[in-house]
């Protein structure tokens, strides 16, 4: 309410200048006029997709993982990519940002990437994100210059916070320790730093590598853990009888969301809202924005916990 009186206060004022200006004829305080109004504009579309933030996992961080689908090595690599684009626009909305997983692939790329996006309305956001990623390019890793279509999943869940009353049993639990590998320096890839974590009952894993401690990394990875099973329990609350696994879906073609095309022309297409961007370079920079307001005003995602499908 602050904020939307706040909002109020300004459009008045603006208003009563603008009033002012015409009848006084004053082309400078007309042009201020007008930026302010463009600004204004920006916050009354901020507070409009605000009030859409009505699930109680809105305000929750999120935890964002992207793994590679069918295209080998160029997916890999595309998955790499996504997660760069992800962080890059995580950087521009000010949220930091915890990477937990970096799997290089043999070739190129990453094989996993898990990263913690902190600040408020992260997944209220990204939520929307959910789904296959398709590129579409000459792969780089093709001696011919042929045009490849490489996959991705991304899938983003809530963290769960400490309100959140969940008993995991140690006996369910399966821990695993191995070299970190990728980047972090030499000293992780001299002790097995890095874990990866089962929950048996429901197969769930979860690997962390980001830590030199193994003890830091065991408790990032059952933070996470935990997270996962909340968001499943969240949906069997709702009768989904799928896992949330399940709920991706083939990484291949028939099931994206979105594409990205490099060439022969350059487009990104959103197919939820047959909404298209012509600068594929500035999406792959963090300036999804547009997709991610877009699908907000459109109900994607509306009602939806963090283990249910978007």
């Amino acid at each position: 309410m602050d904020e939307f009186e706040a909002v109020k206060s300004r459009h008045e004022d603006l208003t009563v200048l603008g009033e002012m200006a015409s009848e006084e004829d004053d082309a400078g305080t007309q042009s201020e006029v007008l930026t302010d109004a463009a600004e204004l504009e920006k916050s009354v579309r901020a507070l409009e997709l605000k009030s859409l933030f009505q699930d109680e996992d809105d305000r929750k961080n999120a935890i964002l993982t992207i793994h590679p689908g069918a295209g080998g090595v160029d997916s890999q690599d595309w998955a790499e990519m996504l997660f760069r684009m992800y962080l890059r626009w995580a950087e521009r909305r000010g949220l930091s940002v915890e990477i937990v997983d970096e799997s290089p692939g043999e070739e190129a790329g990453l094989k996993s990437a898990a990263a913690i996006l902190r600040g408020e309305y992260a997944y209220g956001y990204l939520k929307v994100e959910r789904g296959v990623h398709r590129l579409v390019r000459i792969s780089p890793f093709d001696a011919q210059k042929r045009r490849h279509t490489s996959f991705a999943s991304v899938f983003v869940y809530a963290e769960a916070d400490e309100e959140v009353e969940l008993e995991i049993a140690d006996s369910d639990l399966r821990w695993d320790t191995f070299r970190a590998s990728g980047a972090g320096g030499q000293h992780v890839n001299k002790t097995s730093s890095a874990v990866r974590v089962t929950h048996i009952p429901t197969g769930t894993v979860v690997q962390c590598q980001s830590e030199r401690s193994q003890h830091r990394n065991r408790d990032t990875a059952l933070s996470i853990l935990k997270s996962r099973l909340y968001a499943i329990s969240q949906e069997e609350k709702r009768k989904e009888r799928q896992k949330v696994e399940d709920e991706k879906g083939d990484i291949a073609w028939g099931n994206q969301i979105r594409s990205y095309v490099f060439q022969p022309y350059t487009m990104v297409k959103d197919h939820r809202m047959n909404l298209e961007v012509g600068d594929v370079q500035a999406v792959m920079n963090g300036e999804i924005d547009e997709f991610i307001e877009a699908a907000l005003l459109r109900g994607i995602g509306k009602g939806v916990s963090s283990g249910e499908k978007a």
